[in-house]
């Protein structure tokens, strides 16, 4: 297994924050690397809620479907998908923190198989630096609006 973990203090309140990292619409806003977004189930929100997201990946659309499936408004709020071989967890949690806010991620991947193992271990530093960029790219999304 994988474990990536980072946080941020953001100059927003926490319900600013949560919005924007549970909520498939404001993140694919906040993301400048998201390219679409489809819903696939009748929920939008919370958990249950479905959706393919589409990026750019070292210049190349890749898309992963995803599901909420937890959800604590204005707390945490866990995505989970099965890619590549791989079973992917990430959680989102929110805290306040004097006036700004506290944003903790987890994501934890999981290979199925030895392929996925390999490529997980391969393209781990690309993960980690992706998953910065979102960071900070969810920071200054929060922070301006």
């Amino acid at each position: 297994m994988a474990r990536f973990q980072t946080s941020r203090t953001i100059a927003a309140p926490p319900e600013t924050v949560f919005d924007t990292v549970a909520h498939i619409d404001r993140f694919s806003e906040a993301i400048p690397n998201v390219t679409s977004v489809e819903v696939l189930s009748e929920t939008r929100r919370g958990v249950g809620t479905r959706f393919r997201e589409t990026r750019l990946m070292r210049g190349r659309p890749a898309s992963t479907e995803l599901e909420i499936t937890d959800y604590l408004m204005n707390e945490r709020v866990r995505f989970v998908s099965e890619a590549g071989g791989s079973t992917w967890d990430t959680t989102f949690t929110v805290r306040p923190d004097g006036d700004a806010t506290h944003l903790d991620m987890v994501m934890e991947a999981t290979p199925r198989t030895l392929v996925a193992k390999v490529t997980t271990a391969v393209f781990g530093r690309m993960v980690a630096t992706a998953i910065e960029s979102d960071m900070d790219a969810v920071k200054a999304y929060c922070e301006a609006n």
